[in-house]
C-alpha cells in the first residue's frame, strides 16, 4: 500500500478539528461525531483533553466525504469503519454492493427505455365497447395472449386500474389501461417482478403517458452517469486513505 507514515510523523503534523473542518465547510462537532461513529479513527488527546488530529484523519475524511455521493451515507460509514477496524475485505464488499446495484439501475433503465419503445400505437376501439372506454377483460387478454386472471392480478398489484360499467359491473380498460397494461406486459416479459413494476407505471400515469417520460429517462441516465463518475472519485479519495493508514498488526 506504499510507505506508511510513522507515528512520529503523524504526530509532528497535528490538526485541530476546526482545521479539518474548515477545509469541508463542516462544524467542528460534525468531525468529532464522525469520529465517535468510527469513520475517522480515534484521536489522540493532549494532557488537557483535546483532540489531537493529523494528516491521517484529514485524509479519512476526504475519503468518506467523496465516498457519500456514489454509495450514499450509511454505506459510506460503514466502508469508513471497515477500513478503520482492519476489514478491508468487507469495505470491498460493501463497494462491490453498490457498483451491482448501479450495474441494476442500468438494466431497469434499459428494460424501461425497451418497453417504451416496444409499445404500439393505441389500438381503435372494439366495436362492442361502451364509448370512451377501449377493451373489456377478454379481449383485452387475448390482445396480450395473456389469461384475463393475470389482468387481475395486474390490478390487485396496482399496475392497471380498470373501471367498473355501472351497468354490467364488467372491468372497463381505457386507453391508459390498456397502455400500462402492455408496458407491464413488456416488462413481465423481461423478468421484472411486480412490485418492481409498479412504481415505473405510477411514472407513466404521473407524466401523462410515455412521452413526457424522455426528459424523465434523460435525467435518469444523468443521474446513473453523475454516480458511476461519483464512485470513482470517492474510490480515488478512498485508494489513497488506503496507502495512508497503518496496516493491522501482523501484516
Amino acid at each position: 500500500m506504499g510507505r506508511n507514515l510513522q507515528s512520529g510523523d503523524r504526530l509532528r503534523l497535528r490538526l485541530r478539528p476546526v482545521d479539518l473542518a474548515r477545509e469541508h465547510g463542516l462544524s467542528t462537532q460534525a468531525v468529532r461525531n464522525y469520529e465517535e461513529a468510527g469513520i475517522l479513527p480515534a484521536a489522540e488527546r493532549t494532557p488537557h483533553g483535546y483532540r489531537t488530529y493529523t494528516s491521517l484523519h484529514a485524509q479519512a475524511l476526504r475519503a468518506f466525504l467523496a465516498l457519500i455521493p456514489g454509495h450514499g451515507h450509511r454505506t459510506a460509514a460503514s466502508i469508513m469503519r471497515a477500513v478503520n477496524q482492519g476489514a478491508v475485505d468487507e469495505a470491498f464488499r460493501l463497494i462491490d454492493e453498490s457498483h451491482a446495484q448501479l450495474r441494476e439501475d442500468r438494466r431497469t433503465l434499459q428494460a424501461v427505455e425497451s418497453a417504451l419503445g416496444s409499445l404500439e400505437p393505441a389500438a381503435a376501439p372494439e366495436p362492442d365497447a361502451p364509448s370512451g372506454a377501449v377493451r373489456f377483460i377478454g379481449p383485452l387478454a387475448g390482445h396480450l395472449g395473456i389469461h384475463p386472471a393475470t389482468l387481475r392480478t395486474w390490478e390487485r398489484a396496482g399496475l392497471v386500474s380498470p373501471r367498473r360499467d355501472p351497468l354490467t359491473g364488467y372491468r372497463v380498460y381505457d386507453e391508459a389501461d390498456v397502455r400500462d397494461a402492455r408496458l407491464a406486459h413488456q416488462l413481465r416479459r423481461g423478468g421484472y417482478l411486480l412490485e418492481q413494476i409498479a412504481p415505473l407505471i405510477a411514472q407513466v400515469r404521473a407524466a401523462g403517458g410515455p412521452e413526457p417520460l424522455e426528459a424523465t429517462l434523460r435525467d435518469w441516465h444523468g443521474r446513473l452517469s453523475t454516480r458511476g463518475r461519483a464512485m470513482l472519485a470517492g474510490a480515488a479519495e478512498l485508494e489513497a486513505y488506503l496507502r495512508t493508514v497503518p496496516s493491522p498488526p501482523g501484516r
